[in-house]
């Protein structure tokens, strides 16, 4: 197949470009060719920007366009209008986040509604408005591609490559030892995705044209936020190191929920991490240990440094003192 990769250097689109060749596709790449890549030369690369020049795409043809970067539906528009209609099967990689709330877990694509559109389309992208937007995204992916478009709806993607540090502050963190902080309520629940498990079900689906949506998270049922920091410490951290539950309330007084990734700010109801993944897991979707997603992180990461992101040792001993 010949596949179009809207974003394809970066974590999720990395992943994807790999799986893809990995798979003797004829691959193809746009994005604004600023990011370093490490995909293979056989890889074509098209340098363009969909808020400007998409004209990199003219006469080119796709049986399938993977839209890794769609964030706005004004994105989904002009990418439209630059393939006019050459490119293929449409696959958008939206989010979790464009759902309502479920009220009660095990939630599955039929039983969940989108969120609305937001009032202003242009706003700022924040914690209040990604969600809309990727809602309002998914609605600009049928209306511009067709009722056939597949949305793809991961959680929390993990794994190598990974440019938003989330899971592997976790890892390295455990990997350091000592007592270690995690934000509370220890009943609070986590569904993950490993980007390579990801990328691999999104190659299936534009193999096999497969409708959509799919939830693209596991495990189900979901694991504990804490228990899965635990899992990873076991792993990698080294003997004699604890795992401890801080309040949220301490976290948010002390102005560092931002510095806790991949946690629901307290709400051990928050159903949206207790998705149903039925659909996606019989058409192929299969997730691989947490401890393999933990080994990659630990292969890449190496020996950099304590991004100042992060958690400082100062502010988690303030917390652990509480």
């Amino acid at each position: 197949m010949k596949l179009l990769i809207v974003g394809g250097t970066a974590f999720v689109g990395r992943a994807i470009a790999w799986s893809a060749w990995h798979h003797g596709h004829e691959i193809t790449v746009l994005n604004r060719g600023v990011t370093s890549s490490d995909l293979p030369e056989s890889i074509e690369r098209l340098v363009g920007d969909r808020s400007g020049d998409l004209s990199a795409l003219d006469g080119q043809h796709f049986d399938a366009t993977i839209d890794v970067i769609a964030y706005r539906p004004n994105d989904v528009e002009r990418l439209a209008t630059a393939l006019d209609g050459r490119g293929g099967h449409y696959i958008q990689i939206s989010s979790i986040s464009a759902y309502e709330e479920p009220l009660e877990p095990g939630a599955t694509e039929a039983t969940l509604t989108l969120l609305s559109d937001p009032d202003d389309l242009e706003a700022p992208i924040d914690d209040s408005t990604y969600g809309p937007l990727k809602a309002a995204s998914e609605r600009a992916g049928t209306r511009y591609f067709g009722e056939s478009s597949t949305m793809v709806r991961p959680t929390y993607v993990i794994g190598s490559f990974d440019t938003t540090l989330r899971f592997p502050y976790w890892v390295e963190r455990a990997r350091r030892g000592g007592e270690i902080a995690v934000a509370g309520p220890t009943d609070a629940l986590l569904q993950y995705i490993d980007a390579r498990d990801l990328a691999n079900f999104v190659v299936r689906v534009a193999e096999e044209t497969l409708p959509g949506p799919y939830h693209v998270a596991g495990p189900t049922p979901p694991d504990g936020y804490v228990a899965t920091v635990e899992a990873i410490a076991r792993h990698v951290a080294p003997a004699g190191t604890t795992v401890s539950a801080v309040s949220p309330d301490d976290i948010r007084n002390d102005d560092v929920a931002s510095k806790f990734p991949l946690w629901s700010d307290g709400d051990s109801a928050n159903y949206i991490l207790a998705l149903d993944n039925s659909l996606a897991t019989s058409l192929g979707l299969d997730l691989r240990l947490l401890e393999d997603s933990v080994d990659d992180v630990l292969s890449w990461w190496g020996d950099r440094e304590w991004p100042k992101r992060w958690l400082t040792s100062a502010e988690e001993a303030r917390l652990l003192r509480r």
